[in-house]
């Protein structure tokens, strides 16, 4: 088994957007909540403009695990204090770090409609770049756990922010992957700009352990896969 050696550069990804990841971004509830027609219209109009504005790009890198602790990794030299990360994801012997991002455009038409006071199309045009950028990151979990079969279980996506991790760990992450060729910095307060953008850790080992409560597999594009654990329920993938 061989891990992608050095930075990797993903683009032109054709992703699939969830409408109803969109639209739970909306404020709907999934199986609660039923849009009218104008919503749908608005929603379809929204995502044919972000499909022409977006520009899906991909910063990843595997690397080996120094250390590990109950709630710390030490990776390279950089030290990320992840509370229960030992029984969260078992013994790992490898992580990946990625950054993914959409890109700007879409953010810079959203504020020129703000400004022009076109709220609903600002609004769900917003929502279509929250889901798209969503759908980026698992796009890139599934790839991750194709980079470890058969030998290694890949686990779940976590990000800096998000529960008991805090958002400074975000540093780290940057240190660790390289993102200029996919235009994408991290300010003092350890914010994202392009704001559509997502950093995510995955680990990967023999004893690796997969969250149970959420499979992979369920939303995996290789519907031919020797190794599915679950049936296919949907795609992070366009095609």
């Amino acid at each position: 088994m061989s891990l992608p050696a050095g930075p990797q550069v993903l683009r032109d990804l054709p992703l699939a957007i969830d409408p109803a990841e969109v639209l739970r971004f909306q404020g709907y509830k999934r199986g609660r909540d039923v849009p009218g027609p104008e919503v749908r219209a608005l929603f379809d109009e929204a995502l044919a403009e972000g499909r022409r504005l977006m520009e899906p790009r991909v910063s990843l890198r595997w690397l080996p695990v120094r250390e590990q602790g109950s709630d710390a990794l030490v990776v390279l030299d950089q030290a990320l204090a992840i509370p229960g990360i030992g029984a969260r994801w078992g013994r790992v012997e490898h992580v990946a770090v990625a950054v993914c991002t959409i890109g700007e455009a879409l953010e810079q038409r959203v504020a020129r409609l703000w400004e022009a006071r076109e709220l609903p199309l600002a609004s769900m045009l917003d929502s279509v770049g929250s889901g798209a950028v969503e759908s980026l990151a698992e796009y890139v979990n599934d790839l991750l756990c194709q980079h470890g079969l058969p030998e290694l279980r890949v686990t779940n996506r976590i990000s800096p922010g998000y529960g008991d991790w805090e958002m400074t760990d975000q540093r780290g992450l940057f240190a660790l992957c390289p993102t200029h060729a996919i235009g994408v910095t991290l300010n003092e307060a350890c914010v994202m700009t392009p704001g559509k953008s997502i950093s995510l850790l995955a680990g990967a080992g023999v004893a690796a352990r997969v969250d149970h409560y959420f499979s992979q597999c369920a939303r995996c594009w290789m519907r031919d896969c020797a190794y599915r654990r679950a049936p296919v329920a949907g795609s992070v993938r366009r095609g």
